[in-house]
């Protein structure tokens, strides 16, 4: 019997004790999932020992062979599963098993909704590994060696799922993790050779070293020695098959296996290259946004693999940011074992697999939008903010990037986002050249801007961009097959050539009678405009404020301060309807206090139909009441 020191009862994490609580009553009726998870655990250990063994060989403790072994015991009712791998120290069991220290976490529980079947779906993406086991297990214990440690320097772990659970030293002379599942009553089906092989071809088979059960459980080997074991999955790594050897169903599982998802991914791409560089590469789209895919800290990426043997996996080198929820395997024989982050960003091997791998998945986006384009929408509302930081970041696929593009758009009058730039061309004005768009906080503001009175009165589509991300987008996406992309908000619209004859003369007419009006409007608002000027926009609304062609957005100059950024302060341009009564009336005002009343009242009205903020509400209610309340007078 192993001796036990240093004995303690230590606290979950009041986070742990939360997901427990929801995971033990949303995933009931997906159970089995907590044996893919351990097998995962185990391989990723594996994997671990066989990265850090490169620079030190001792760690192997003259044993190179890995494995997993999965064992149970139907008279005491516990399941027990064992891996060789890189094991854990008494620091990094507290650290993996007592708490979850991942960026996002509080904002995946304020995600929970207590509705079983949604939050299924919401724990799968979180990955719910290690603590899946309480669904079965009544009581878990764990024991576990660093590679390299003395045995004397084991650790037990014992927890009932509850609120806390003991640690305790132990002597432990082989290294790695064994988990042993006290089973509860009625989960019994666990307890069979054949279940557990079933559920491991299921979920597990192509995990890259044996999975083994006792021989004795299987029918075909009844004279089995006791305790002798056998290899029941592949143990081949899926990606270095061809594709003609795998089926649709094992793509799908190997997927939800790597990512610990529950729902199968809406493409993938498997692709062998060979020439001046020899790599593979097997990468899966999501059919659902991880809860962390805007977390800055976020450790989801793609796998790296030198000759099958796991380096690290990469948020960073080996996809752009704007495919960050690209989930797979990259697999070359060309980089070296000791390849490091620092060593990916300078590697043009890896910047050619990486050009080739993006390429592919964005046709692989191209084919679905063309043929499947419920599929396609469907990852569009699940990525399309993302998919909108590219034309900033991949210069190179900027034109394909903006194909896969959809937006919100004045054409069908609704928020969803499934206009593309194609479709939005196919149905220009005869004689229109310019693709326009309106940037707003919400899809009505920018709906009912006053911005867009006069595309309404032509028939001029105008697409509504409400994303944070469609103001960066956009000063990046200027063009799209040779038609400009300009803001409805920014410059001169140059309309003229949709105007009647009719139409101009009376606008000349008014623009001149009222010429005077400009100049005391600009004398009146000092410094708060940059210019005062006729507008070509409006044809309902007295006034509207707009920036020249190179300044910055009003809409993201406030977006950039309400980030703590320090960005200088541009004077919009005030432009005034010279055929609207208020800016008619003006022009008869004698009393400089009320034309300097109902300036500022057309400028303040302007800068809030745009979203912006006030420097002193109080004073415009009360221009705007006493205006009111001599015209009823």
């Amino acid at each position: 019997m192993s001796t036990t020191t240093n004995k303690e009862t230590l606290g979950f994490q009041s986070e742990v004790k939360q997901i427990l609580h929801l995971m033990i009553h949303s995933l009931y009726s997906n159970k089995e999932i907590f044996l893919r998870e351990l097998i995962s655990n185990a391989s990723d250990a594996a994997e671990k020992l066989r990265f850090e063994a490169l620079n030190n060989h001792d760690l192997y403790e003259g044993e190179e062979e890995l494995d997993i072994r999965i064992e149970y015991d139907k008279d005491n009712r516990t399941l027990k599963i064992t891996d060789n791998g890189i094991g854990m120290s008494r620091q990094e069991v507290i650290d993996n098993v007592g708490t979850i220290a991942r960026s996002g976490t509080k904002s995946f529980l304020q995600q929970l909704t207590g509705d079983a079947a949604k939050d299924s779906q919401l724990i799968g993406q979180f990955g719910v590994g290690f603590y899946s086991t309480f669904i079965i297990a009544d009581e878990v214990t764990l024991e576990t060696r660093r590679a390299g440690l003395d045995a004397s320097e084991g650790v037990r772990w014992v927890s009932k799922g509850e609120g806390d659970y003991t640690l305790e030293t132990i002597h432990k002379p082989v290294r790695g993790t064994s988990v042993t599942l006290m089973l509860k009553e009625g989960e019994d089906e666990f307890l069979d050779g054949f279940t557990l092989r079933h559920i491991i071809k299921k979920y597990s088979d192509h995990i890259n070293l044996p999975i083994m059960l006792p021989k004795e459980t299987l029918a075909e080997e009844e004279d089995a020695s006791p305790g002798e074991l056998e290899t029941v999955n592949q143990a081949t790594a899926l990606w270095t098959l061809p594709k003609n050897e795998v089926s649709e169903e094992e793509y799908q599982n190997f997927y939800k296996m790597m990512a610990h998802d529950f729902e199968s991914p809406l493409a993938w791409t498997h692709n062998r290259v060979e020439g001046k560089l020899d790599y593979t590469y097997l990468l899966y789209i999501p059919s659902r946004a991880p809860f962390d895919l805007y977390e800055v800290e976020r450790q989801q990426g793609v796998k790296l693999y030198v000759n099958r043997v796991f380096i690290l996996e990469d948020k960073e080198n080996l996809m752009p940011r704007y495919l960050r929820f690209i989930r797979g395997v990259f697999d070359s024989s060309d980089l070296p074992l000791n390849v490091s982050r620092e060593i990916l960003q300078q590697n043009k091997a890896v910047d050619s697999m990486r050009a080739g791998a993006v390429k592919k998945i964005l046709t692989v986006l191209e084919r679905m939008a063309e043929n499947d384009v419920e599929t396609y929408q469907k990852f569009w509302d699940q990525f399309g903010r993302v998919m909108k930081e590219g034309p900033s970041e991949d210069f190179s696929n900027k034109d394909q990037i903006a194909n896969l593009l959809r937006f919100a758009s004045t054409y069908n009058g609704e928020p969803a986002q499934t206009v593309s730039l194609r479709d939005y061309i196919s149905r220009m004005q005869e004689g229109q050249e310019t693709i326009y768009y309106i940037t707003a906080d919400s899809f009505i503001a920018g709906k009912n801007s006053p911005h867009l009175e006069v595309f309404r009165k032509k028939g001029i589509e105008v697409l509504i961009l409400s994303d944070s991300v469609d103001e960066w987008m956009t000063s990046h996406l200027t063009e799209f097959e040779g038609h400009p992309i300009s803001s409805v908000a920014r410059g001169e619209l140059g309309l003229e050539d949709f105007e009647s004859d009719s139409e101009k003369e009376q606008k000349q007419k008014a623009e001149a009678e009222l010429k005077d009006v400009l100049t005391r409007i600009k004398e009146q608002l000092n410094e708060k405009v940059e210019e005062v000027r006729f507008t070509s926009r409006l044809t309902e609304s007295p006034a509207c404020l707009v920036v020249g062609e190179q300044d910055m957005s009003m809409n993201l100059e406030r977006m950039l301060k309400a980030a703590g950024h320090d960005v200088p302060h541009v004077k919009p341009i005030l432009e005034v309807n010279p055929t609207h009564p208020i800016v008619k009336q003006l022009a008869e005002e004698q009393s400089e206090e009320r034309f300097h009343d109902w300036s500022m009242v057309l400028f303040e009205q302007a800068l809030l139909s745009e979203g912006g903020q006030l420097d002193d509400p109080a004073t415009f209610v009360h221009r705007l009441n006493s205006l009111l309340f001599e015209m009823v007078g």
